[in-house]
C-alpha cells in the first residue's frame, strides 16, 4: 500500500496544485491513484476527483477516531497503486496544542512519508533553515523530499537548490515555477469548485504537464512504497449494508449551487436503504418521484438569479415539505429554505419553508469545529445506540451568511456548545419534518446521522402509507372533510 503525505509549512503554499498534478501525472502513467484529503473540506476532493476519476476522502480527527481513519483509509486505498493525502493547512498546524489532531499526527498514524511543498516567493537561503527546523521539531514525522513552488526563474531555482544541497539532506522532488495557468483560483469560501470553472480539464492538464516536467515520478513512487501498510484496525467491523425494511427514495441536490457532499455519507445513505435521486435546482422544474429530500452546502448566494428563476422546483419543494416530506439541508440548503438570499445588492426569493432570510456578510459568521448537543426537538430516531437528547456532535461549519428576521418560539434540534450555529446558541431549525442546519454534519459511528435520516424517511414514509390505506377503508361519508384535516 503505496502512501505519501503532501504537507507545506502554512496554508496557501500549493499543496492542491501539487497533489492535482502529481495524482494526474501518476494516473497517466497507468496507475490507480487514490486521493485523501485531511480535515474537514468539500471543494478541494471535488478536484481531485476530477483529476483521478475516482472519489477523495477525508480523514479527521474532529469528526472521526483514529481508529476509523485508519480502516477509511485502508478500506479506500484497497485495490489503488499509491494513495496521496492532501494536508489542511501546515504539517503542524491544528486545533490542539500537542498537535494531536494535526497533519503530522495523520502522517504518523498512517506511516506516511511527507513530501513538504514549500512556497518560495521572497526566500533563497533561508529555505535551510526552515527546512532544518521542520525535521527537528517532530523527528518520528518522516519529511523525505522537498517540492519548490512559485519559484521565479532559473536563477532564483538554483539559489535554492544550492542551499538545500548544502545545509540539508532532503532531496528536492519536483519544482514549479510561478505560473497563473497552474494557481486554482480562491474565493470567500476557498478554492472555486470545478463546476464553476469552464476550464477545469485544461488546468488540471496544465498542472500534469508541470510535474511530469520536472518532478522525479521514479523517485517519488519509490518513496511512496517505503511506507508500511496499514491494516483495518479490529474494533471497526467493514461497512455493511443495515438490515431494512422498504427502500426509500432520497431526492438530492447536486449542480452548482449545490455540492456539498462526503462521498462516505451518500455511500452510508445507500447502504442503509436509500436509493439516492440526484436533481438540478437551476434546471429541473419540478422535485424527482422521492420519499425525503437532501440538500448539502454549497454557493447558492452565486446563483441567486437563477434559483429565484426557477419558481416551479422552490414551488414544489416548498408544497412537499409543508405537507409532511422529511427534509434535511445544511448551510447553503438552508439559506435555500429561507424566504430570500442576499448577496451585495442582489436578492432573490427562495423556497420560503424557514422563516427568516439569508444575508451574506464580507466576513465569516461561523467557522471551524463545532460541538452540538442534541435537543428534545431533534426529529430523527437513534440509531446503533447513538442519537436523542443530549447526544453530542462533532462536527463542522464555515459560512458567510446570517439568518435575520427569525420570529422567536421556533423548534431547535441542537444546542450550539462550541460555534455558531445559527445564532450562537441554537442551530437546526425543525418545520414540520424539515432539519435545516449551518452545522456540516459527517457519519461515524458517534453521530450516524444518514442512518438516522434514512431510518426517519423510512418511518414517514410507513406511517403516510397506513394513513392513506386506512381512509381507502374508511366509506367516503365517514372521512373527515378537508377543513376537518387542517385543524387536526
Amino acid at each position: 500500500m503505496a502512501h505519501l503525505l503532501i504537507a507545506a509549512a502554512h496554508k496557501s503554499s500549493g499543496k492542491t496544485t501539487v497533489t492535482l498534478g502529481l495524482a494526474r501525472a501518476l494516473r497517466e502513467l497507468g496507475l490507480a491513484v487514490q486521493t485523501f484529503k485531511k480535515g474537514p473540506d468539500y471543494i478541494d476532493p471535488m478536484w481531485h476527483a476530477r483529476a483521478v476519476g475516482r472519489p477523495c476522502y477525508n480523514l479527521d480527527f474532529n469528526t472521526q477516531n483514529r481508529d476509523e481513519i485508519a480502516a477509511m483509509f485502508a478500506e479506500k486505498s484497497a485495490g489503488s497503486d499509491i494513495s496521496i493525502i492532501e494536508a489542511n493547512k501546515g504539517l503542524f498546524d491544528g486545533v490542539d496544542l500537542e498537535g494531536s489532531d494535526s497533519n503530522a499526527a495523520l502522517a504518523k498514524l498512517l506511516g506516511a512519508p511527507v513530501i513538504l511543498v514549500v512556497d518560495t516567493e521572497g526566500i533563497t537561503r533561508g529555505i535551510a533553515p526552515l527546512l532544518l527546523g521542520y525535521r527537528m521539531f517532530d523527528p518520528a514525522v518522516r519529511i523525505a523530499g522537498v517540492v519548490l513552488n512559485k519559484v521565479a526563474g532559473p536563477r532564483h531555482e538554483a539559489k535554492l537548490r544550492e542551499a538545500v544541497a548544502r545545509y540539508t539532506d532532503l532531496p528536492i522532488l519536483g519544482c514549479l515555477r510561478r505560473d497563473e495557468r497552474l494557481a486554482v483560483r480562491e474565493r470567500h469560501l476557498g478554492l472555486t469548485t470545478p463546476s464553476e470553472t469552464g476550464e477545469v480539464e485544461t488546468r488540471i492538464a496544465a498542472i500534469s504537464d508541470a510535474v511530469r516536467a520536472s518532478f522525479d515520478l521514479d523517485a517519488i513512487r519509490s518513496l511512496a512504497a517505503t511506507a508500511p501498510p496499514v491494516a483495518r484496525p479490529p474494533s471497526v467491523p467493514a461497512p455493511a449494508d443495515a438490515p431494512v425494511g422498504a427502500k426509500v427514495r432520497i431526492a438530492v441536490a447536486r449542480d452548482t449551487a449545490f455540492g456539498f457532499y462526503y462521498p462516505d455519507d451518500l455511500e452510508t445513505l445507500e447502504r442503509a436503504g436509500a436509493d439516492l435521486v440526484f436533481f438540478d435546482t437551476l434546471c429541473d422544474q419540478r422535485l424527482p418521484d422521492a420519499d425525503g429530500l437532501l440538500i448539502g452546502g454549497g454557493f447558492p448566494e452565486t446563483q441567486i438569479e437563477a434559483l429565484a428563476a426557477n419558481s416551479g422546483l422552490r414551488a414544489d419543494i416548498r408544497a412537499a415539505i409543508e405537507s409532511g416530506m422529511p427534509a434535511y439541508v445544511e448551510c447553503g440548503g438552508l439559506m435555500y429554505m429561507c424566504r430570500s438570499i442576499s448577496f451585495g445588492d442582489e436578492t432573490g426569493d427562495m423556497v420560503g419553508v424557514v422563516p427568516g432570510d439569508a444575508v451574506m456578510n464580507p466576513k465569516p459568521q461561523g467557522r471551524g469545529q463545532v460541538r452540538l448537543v442534541e435537543t428534545a426537538a431533534s426529529p430523527w430516531p437513534a440509531c446503533d445506540g447513538a442519537g436523542g437528547e443530549g447526544t453530542r456532535i462533532n462536527a463542522h461549519e464555515f459560512h458567510y451568511a446570517a439568518i435575520r428576521n427569525l420570529p422567536a418560539g421556533l423548534d431547535y434540534a441542537f444546542d450550539v456548545a462550541r460555534g455558531e450555529g445559527i445564532d450562537g446558541r441554537n442551530d437546526g431549525i425543525v418545520v414540520q419534518n424539515l432539519l435545516a442546519t449551518f452545522t456540516h454534519q459527517r457519519d461515524t459511528s458517534r453521530n450516524p446521522w444518514a442512518r438516522r435520516f434514512v431510518a426517519f424517511v423510512r418511518e414517514r414514509k410507513a406511517a403516510r402509507l397506513r394513513t392513506n390505506d386506512a381512509r381507502a377503508a374508511t366509506p367516503m361519508s365517514r372521512r373527515p372533510t378537508q377543513s376537518q384535516l387542517s385543524t387536526s
